[in-house]
């Protein structure tokens, strides 16, 4: 199977040991603790499932300085956004002290990890606008991933963790939900070799459905996953467990059986475009797929990239040997009239945008709003009834 990135095995930073988890936890009630915001606690949940290894903790100023700069920590590893823990209020603990991480999106707010932390560093101003501009290549507050970040803090809080808990998503998503390793270990278990990862935080429409198709038969894969992110988004979009019905009825009815994982995993979008993209390779990487699709603005929003950049930057500015997943480039995928049947739009001769069924999220969202399916060369029927009871239900 696939390497992890920048090791030889996972390391996943949940303690799984119940005796060992007891224990941290019973000596956590009486440390300092920090509540955390979303985007960080999105960060350890990451790091917890190993998705971001081998990663070992939250990121110091001058790793994430550097990885803005150079797509590199400053010791050499390869990764394109910074890990790190922003808070807005100075802490009363500093370097060497060990803390307990709360989690702001369940009741109670329960520990999350016990940190020991690393240093507690002031981030000016122009380093914030540093990082915002590389991450997500403007500066501009409408785009949603910069007002997010811009808004977390002052005051980065790194060191190495030990995670205690996955926060909201094992028992909200039971049946999507897994870490990097179970997926592994599903993928051992079927006897995959070479492995298609698919990247959604939306519903899959008939194109996303061939494109899926066309990577897994191009590459001659042996099975598809479908890893559907379960976090936080920006307003309007839909929610997870709608999508989750959505995509499950789709590969039920439409993909041969058992040749589809259908999985899911916590973290909040940043849409960042080609940094997020690599950042999806890497996790993809790390839970043992060796192809991810990447298609046109993947991980964009608004017009802030070009719609090929995130393919682009994996020739442009991942060094040789830097990971050892590899990339399905792909074009926007439309339903053709005059060919009858969904194809890749650059693929195909003599056609002008009619020959095409294309229809904006906007329409999509007024016709489900409305009671009315979309046209069955856009959307299966039964992923549009899922749609529409759920936008029924809303606009009630």
């Amino acid at each position: 199977m696939i390497k992890p990135h920048g090791s030889d095995s996972l390391n996943a930073l949940l303690i799984e040991n119940e005796t060992d988890r007891k224990r941290l936890l019973d000596n956590a009630v009486r440390l300092p603790t920090l509540m955390l915001n979303s985007a960080a606690a999105a960060n350890l949940v990451m790091l917890g499932a190993g998705y971001f290894n081998p990663l070992k903790g939250f990121m110091g100023l001058s790793d994430a300085l550097s990885i803005c700069e150079s797509l590199h920590t400053t010791s050499g590893l390869f990764w394109p956004v910074p890990v790190i823990n922003l808070v807005r209020d100075k802490p009363s603990f500093g370097a060497g002290s060990k803390i307990a991480l709360l989690d702001p999106n369940v009741d109670g707010h329960p520990i999350m990890a016990v940190m020991e932390v690393s240093a507690v560093e002031r981030v000016t101003d122009e380093q914030l606008c540093i990082m915002s501009a590389e991450i997500f290549g403007t500066e501009d507050s409408n785009h949603p991933g910069v007002a997010t970040f811009n808004g977390l803090g002052h005051y980065l809080i790194s060191g190495d963790v030990q995670v205690l808990s996955l926060s909201y998503f094992q028992a909200d998503f039971p049946d999507t939900f897994r870490t990097a390793e179970q997926i592994r270990s599903e993928i051992d278990q079927r006897g995959w070799d070479k492995v298609v990862a698919f990247q959604t935080r939306n519903p899959m429409h008939r194109a996303h459905e061939e494109l899926c198709r066309m990577a897994m038969e191009r590459l001659n894969a042996d099975g598809l996953v479908v890893h559907m992110l379960l976090g936080k988004l920006k307003s309007g979009d839909i929610p997870a467990s709608v999508r989750d019905d959505c995509i499950r009825v789709m590969v039920d009815s439409y993909f041969p059986k058992n040749s589809v994982m259908i999985t899911g995993y916590g973290f909040d979008m940043l849409y960042a475009g080609p940094r997020e993209a690599i950042l999806h390779a890497i996790f993809r990487q790390n839970m043992g797929a060796t192809h991810l699709i990447v298609g046109r603005d993947h991980a964009g929003v608004g017009d802030y990239y070009g719609a090929f950049e995130a393919q682009e930057i994996f020739t442009q500015r991942v060094p040789d040997e830097a990971l050892e997943i590899e990339i399905f480039s792909a074009d926007h995928t439309a339903f053709s009239k005059t060919l009858g049947r969904v194809v890749m739009m650059n693929e195909v001769d003599g056609h002008s945008s009619d020959d095409f069924v294309l229809l904006s999220g906007t329409k999509v969202r007024e016709m489900l709003s409305n009671g009315i399916a979309p046209p069955v060369e856009f959307s299966r029927p039964e992923v549009a009834k899922v749609l529409m009871d759920y936008y029924q239900i809303e606009g009630a």
